[in-house]
């Protein structure tokens, strides 16, 4: 079987070295190990951000790095919570080391654009805090010309988009945990990790506007699946990979500039 031309971990350290020289836009996505249900596999977030990224890659030029497959903590009204069994989480001091040290390396070897493919709503400040700490690595080194950007796939879903998967009304990011959104796209990238007769159809959860620590299960419906996935569809995941993956290109392209 041939290397993949995207993914780093298919090449040899030869082939790597003159990659680099083109100066690529390098993808590490990120990922966690989180229950998305009775339906979608553990490593949903994972899966994601690493099918969406090698897309992008394509369009770009791109290589993807060997994803985080690890993030922070489930949060209850995002992602069900960090109770539910086979999730398995890091602390934030140990996410925010670990990407701080993946794009130090990253950079160490010649790359200087970065994107962090975040596929797990709770990563995302703390991604922020390891670009942050990593730039500021590079600038004691006497590097300034490291660029990196942050982005969710999600955030890049447009109103079309999401008529299309929400024609009855669009309950949040936050309650799309494991529902028509993820289902959907993991329908189209990888329908054989989808138990297609288990996908749920309950209400959507309930939170008040404040937390409690210890937190209240009880609004957790017993699935983790925080609204309906009835919906959901293959066709629907094709829809959100053809109008995405062109966009976060369009904008990677806009926002490194110039090779």
């Amino acid at each position: 079987m041939a290397a993949s031309p995207t993914q780093i971990a298919d090449l040899t350290w030869y082939d790597f070295v003159e990659r680099v020289k083109a100066n690529p836009i390098v993808f590490l996505p990120i990922g966690s190990v989180e229950q998305h249900g009775p339906h979608l596999p553990l490593a949903t977030d994972t899966l994601l951000p690493q099918a969406l990224a090698t897309a992008v890659a394509e369009r770009v030029g791109g290589l993807v790095a060997p994803p985080v497959a690890y993030g922070y903590k489930s949060q209850p009204k995002s992602g069900g919570g960090n109770h539910f069994p086979g999730t398995l989480s890091l602390d934030a001091n140990v996410l925010i080391g670990l990407v701080r040290n993946i794009v130090n390396e990253l950079v160490r070897h010649g790359v200087r654009r970065i994107v962090l493919f975040d596929g797990h709503m709770e990563n995302q400040w703390f991604l922020v805090e390891a670009a942050d700490l990593a730039l500021r690595d590079q600038a004691m080194l006497g590097r300034d010309d490291v660029k990196i950007i942050k982005l969710g796939y999600w955030e890049f879903i447009t109103k079309a988009t999401e008529q299309v998967l929400f024609p009855d009304g669009f309950p949040s990011w936050e309650l799309e945990h494991a529902a028509v959104m993820e289902t959907s796209v993991m329908l189209h990238v990888r329908p054989d990790l989808v138990r297609s007769a288990l996908i749920p159809d309950g209400p959507a959860a309930a939170f008040p506007p404040y937390d409690v620590y210890p937190f209240d299960t009880g609004p957790i419906p017993d699935t983790g699946v925080l609204s309906s996935a009835a919906a959901a569809s293959a066709q629907k995941g094709e829809v959100v990979l053809a109008q995405v993956v062109p966009d976060i290109a369009a904008a990677l392209r806009e926002a490194f500039g110039p090779e």
